[in-house]
């Protein structure tokens, strides 16, 4: 930052405090994820969940973490590659539509037997 201080302006210290901020959520989400219940007579009741698990939420924090300390390395050299947090959301949207909304919209529709199908025919011919 020393060399490039004339390009170092608002819009850094924004990202800078960004960056702070998603480390903090980040962090205290694992935490409170990581931390064991116990009931009144001290016994354990759940041990909290395991943060090293290759799937899950907990891995997709590692990856926010990560991903915002290799934007924060690489915006040394550069004030461009803070766009590369767009990797995140872009990923956010890939996980959305192929967990979730392209299953949903591209189902098939449910089969009707023919006694049902029938059946609604009939109940369609009486309304009108």
């Amino acid at each position: 930052m020393v060399w490039m201080w004339e390009s170092f302006n608002v819009s850094c210290w924004l990202l800078l405090s960004l960056a702070v901020l998603i480390y903090f959520c980040c962090l205290s989400f694992m935490a409170k994820m990581a931390k064991a219940t116990f009931n009144t007579n001290g016994s354990l009741v759940d041990g909290g969940m395991d943060l090293n698990s290759e799937s899950g939420t907990a891995e997709h924090i590692k990856d926010v973490i990560l991903v915002t300390v290799i934007v924060q390395v690489l915006s040394i050299f550069s004030n461009y590659f803070w766009l590369f947090w767009l990797i995140v959301p872009g990923a956010a949207f890939y996980y959305l539509w192929t967990n979730i909304l392209a299953p949903w919209f591209f189902a098939p529709a449910p089969e009707i037997d023919e006694k049902k199908q029938k059946k609604m025919e009939r109940k369609m011919q009486r309304r009108f």
